[in-house]
């Protein structure tokens, strides 16, 4: 298995229960394994029954795991400090309010919060040189989609910038020095510096995600997940990311043999119609069924993860290279 999992799905079809029983099925088996979580709802402290913030902890009773939650509010206003402190560094005084307003409006505008967030991403990504496995449990299917489309489209955004600036420098350059003088100011410039730096991170993100990264998609057993799954799949398949299979989750349990009561047969109306999207589930969809999961009565925590995670037919064994 690659080092970089990743669960998404449609909101509310069990994503976070999912990834943390992957998460504690790897450290059980002695991977060390880190669990990130992106969704605003921070319900993997709920599945652990212990507080986590947005820097690795030990998840207590479980060696080899650690688990951390990134706030996405926070990180948006994290990036746009450090966008601010970036830029007004490298501009003129009487410049400052104007480049504030103009961040302050930037960040504003669709993307912005997934620019942040993948900037988070990428930032865990590099410094999980001590982990064998990390756990991405993302936020709803069209948040995550957009986070994962950036790389590919900041990378072509960003050198057409740094093309302008080197068209910029070369014009004040000429009208300073004309032609006959070295042109040196280029070399250096900090803006440039910070575009190719920023290019150097996105193209690291893009080449991670495509070479060592697996994606699972969390499905449950009706029309609409199936639809946003199946729309999902084909995103994913577009970006050039590698779909390794679907775990249904909330399956109805069957009633037993001799109930007969209107509540039975509701169940095994609904059974039959389950059934039916299951059987869509492995003839028109390319990515295999990984897990079968039935509806608990009891909030899956303490031994039922444990009892969940046997139920996943993913691989965990650490990729040869994981502390390379």
């Amino acid at each position: 298995m690659r080092k970089f999992v990743f669960f998404g799905g449609k909101g509310g079809v069990g994503k976070t229960t999912v990834s943390s029983a992957y998460a504690e099925r790897c450290a059980s088996a002695g991977v060390e394994t880190l669990i990130v979580s992106t969704d605003p709802a921070h319900s993997t402290s709920d599945v652990f029954d212990q507080s986590f913030d947005n820097t690795p902890q030990s998840v207590d009773g479980r060696p080899s795991l650690d688990a951390m939650e990134i706030d996405p509010e926070s990180e948006t206003e994290r990036h746009l400090m450090e966008t601010k402190r970036a830029l007004t560094d490298q501009v003129s005084a009487g410049m400052v309010n104007e480049i504030d307003r103009q961040i302050e409006m930037a960040h504003q505008t669709p993307g912005a919060y997934e620019a942040a967030l993948m900037d988070r991403f990428i930032s865990v990504m590099k410094q999980a040189e001590e982990y064998d496995r990390v756990v991405f449990d993302t936020s709803p299917t069209g948040g995550t989609l957009r986070l994962l489309s950036l790389p590919e489209m900041l990378e072509g955004w960003i050198e057409r910038l740094a093309h302008k600036r080197e068209q910029s420098i070369d014009l004040y350059e000429r009208a300073a020095v004309g032609n006959a003088e070295p042109r040196r100011i280029m070399d250096g410039d900090p803006i440039l510096d910070r575009l190719q730096t920023r290019k150097e991170r996105f193209e690291y993100a893009g080449r991670t995600l495509r070479q060592n990264a697996a994606f699972f998609l969390v499905v449950n057993p009706d029309e609409l997940s199936l639809r946003e799954t199946e729309r999902a799949i084909s995103d994913l398949d577009s970006y050039g990311l590698d779909v390794r299979g679907l775990a249904v989750n909330r399956l109805t349990p069957a009633p037993d043999s001799d109930e007969n009561g209107r509540g039975a047969q509701f169940l095994r109306d609904r059974i039959e119609t389950e059934q039916n999207h299951l059987q869509t589930l492995h003839q028109d969809f390319s990515p295999p069924i990984v897990a079968k999961i039935e509806t608990r009565v009891t909030e899956i925590k303490g031994d039922f993860l444990s009892e969940l995670a046997s139920e996943l037919d993913i691989e965990v064994a650490a990729p040869a290279s994981a502390h390379a």
